[in-house]
């Protein structure tokens, strides 16, 4: 059964301006409204924002240190010096190390080699045993990508054995920064660069568009590197505003008509060869398949992948990271219901306001899947644990308005160690701490937790009528695309629409509704719309009754034929009908 959801409809933008903004682009009033929303004030911000250009990206060089990072490579190069390319094992660190190898690969690939950590042997970020592999191998410059801001120590230990560091980071720095050649993070308090929000391959992306401008290579040479950014833009969650936007627009671009080799052998098993493929394509499809090669053998896979030059080697490893991801998927299927038994055959559980639970055996590599998936049926700060290495080990997610974080910090003397932030964490402890720490964190939520957090919110833009939903309509709203953090799809209601008695249950299990709609003051026109998990509705609008429905809209792909779908959120029935 799905929980009940607080529907909250924003606040309209400025009349005045939305009657300016409607008239002077020819748009709709309530596409208008979605612009004033989105903090736009004149005309030609609306068309910036419609219709983005490259022209928009920064200057590269804005970049604390992108001058000395420049400087440092160039050296590097033209001294024939080994550079190692070293990431992390997520889609962001895989896509980054691809992207800057795949292009200076064209400037001296003899010398250069890439390295992914093992997620369970060194975990994340700069690693002792990358750094001794690296001096092993006669490496002189670390390329690290979307790691590295607070490996201080780790980089003074690669200094003492001639190994210089470039660090391209977006994570927030701590007080004091590596002593590295150059470190590239635009959250650096010291840096006064536009846009601070770059995904990691983000800034790896900016550290190769300064280079290429040093040696006069045209701007155009880049564009190829645009469909591993997208990816990792929209697998990190980073905000798809400002320079993301752009970067985002012109990626999706690339990935849908020129993808390299590898990303073209996902996009063909995922099953989005005839697809536009979108934001929502690459963080469900595309990207957990990438991640899946890290999280269930090595991460090296994944860049193996993406860096492939021919057909052949793209569908072979292609075909060995699907199968990792079904095995993934089995795995997180597998532990997924196993912990949900757990969790709701704990005495008390209704009145608890905290997830745990721990099973020796489970998979560590799918822990935090499992952790979302349980916010998602019980919306409650959750922790699935498992063991490694001797201690419990294990994934942390939230839900929106309760610090994580500090509930963790507040047990960190029964912790061996633990990291993250608001929302999301990993840590560790001894088992004999268990019992103490789940009850310790249990107490501290249901201290601090409040009734308003465990409601779950759907956030609306407007209200909409089924009549304004012409294909002029549909044609505008899609150039508010691409849709993620900072600019999500408009979510819309309709009130008292009715299916017109084609409706049905689909879905493995029949959990999801495809439905024909229809609202009551226009009868001759239907809407097709989907409702996933909503299947407890059925009989209610089988027999006629009426709902009002919170929903985006998109296309939807059948046999490479696109059609306008509803993809309902929320369904609230009305029991009397007038």
């Amino acid at each position: 059964m799905a929980i009940d959801k607080k529907w909250i409809v924003r606040e309209p933008g400025n009349p005045a301006l939305v009657r300016q903004l409607a008239s002077e682009l020819g748009i709709d009033q309530t596409l208008a409204n979605l612009l004033v929303q989105r903090k736009i004030k004149s005309q030609s911000e609306a068309r910036a924002f419609l219709k983005p250009q490259l022209e928009q990206l920064h200057d590269p060089f804005l970049m604390k240190d992108m001058d000395k990072a420049v400087a440092r490579l160039t050296t590097a190069l033209e001294s024939k010096e080994k550079i190692l390319i070293y990431g992390d094992y997520d889609v962001d660190g895989t896509t980054a190390v691809s992207l800057v190898y795949s292009f200076l690969r064209k400037y001296g690939e003899d010398n250069l080699e890439y390295y992914i950590p093992n997620r369970y042997t060194e975990g994340y970020g700069i690693s002792y045993k990358g750094i001794d592999w690296a001096s092993e191998n006669g490496f002189t410059l670390i390329i690290a990508l979307d790691c590295g801001i607070k490996a201080v120590e780790k980089v003074n230990y690669a200094k003492e054995r001639g190994i210089d560091f470039i660090i391209c980071d977006h994570h927030l720095p701590d007080e004091f920064l590596p002593e590295a050649s150059a470190v590239l993070d635009p959250k650096r308090m010291d840096c006064s660069y536009p846009f601070d929000d770059l995904s990691g391959c983000g800034v790896g992306f900016k550290f190769m568009q300064a280079f290429a401008s040093t040696k006069s290579i045209p701007f155009e040479s880049l564009l190829p590197l645009l469909d591993l950014l997208v990816v990792s833009i929209a697998s990190d969650l980073v905000s798809i505003t400002g320079e993301n936007r752009v970067l985002a627009y012109y990626g999706l671009k690339q990935l849908n008509q020129s993808p390299r080799k590898g990303l073209l052998s996902i996009i063909k098993l995922s099953g989005l060869e005839k697809h536009m493929i979108t934001i929502d394509d690459i963080v469900f499809k595309i990207g957990p398949r990438i991640n899946a090669a890290g999280r269930m053998e090595s991460g090296k896979t994944a860049v193996d992948l993406l860096t492939s030059r021919n057909d052949n080697d793209a569908r072979t490893i292609g075909d060995t990271i699907n199968t990792h991801n079904n095995d993934r998927k089995n795995e997180d299927r597998k532990i997924t219901l196993e912990a949900s038994e757990m969790a709701t055959t704990v005495s008390g559980f209704a009145n608890k306001k905290s997830t745990v639970v721990y099973n020796p055996d489970w998979h560590k590599g799918v822990l935090g899947i499992v952790a979302s998936r349980l916010v998602e049926n019980y919306y409650k700060p959750t922790i699935v644990l498992c063991r490694s290495n001797g201690f419990i080990t294990g994934s942390a997610r939230s839900i929106p308005g309760f610090d994580l974080y500090d509930a963790i910090e507040n047990c960190s003397d029964l912790l061996e160690n633990f990291g993250g932030h608001m929302y999301a964490a990993g840590l560790t402890l001894k088992e004999e701490n268990f019992e103490l720490f789940s009850q310790r964190f249990e107490d501290f939520v249901a201290s601090k937790i409040t009734a308003e957090i465990l409601t779950p919110v759907i956030n609306i833009d407007t209200y909409l009528d089924f009549k304004q939903i012409t294909p002029r309509f549909f044609n505008v709203l899609k150039q508010f695309q691409p849709f993620g953090p900072g600019n999500l799809s408009p979510v819309f209601i309709s009130e008292r629409v009715y299916d017109n008695g084609n409706g049905r249950k689909v879905g493995s299990e029949s959990g999801h509704l495809k439905l024909e709609l229809i609202q009551e003051d226009d009868f001759h026109r239907h809407i097709s719309a989907i409702a996933f998990n909503r299947s407890e509705h059925f009989e209610h609008l089988k027999s006629g009754n009426p709902v009002d429905i919170c929903y985006s809209i998109a296309e939807n792909y059948y046999r490479g034929i696109a059609n306008l779908q509803l993809r309902v959120r929320d369904i609230k029935l009305i029991e009397d009908p007038i």
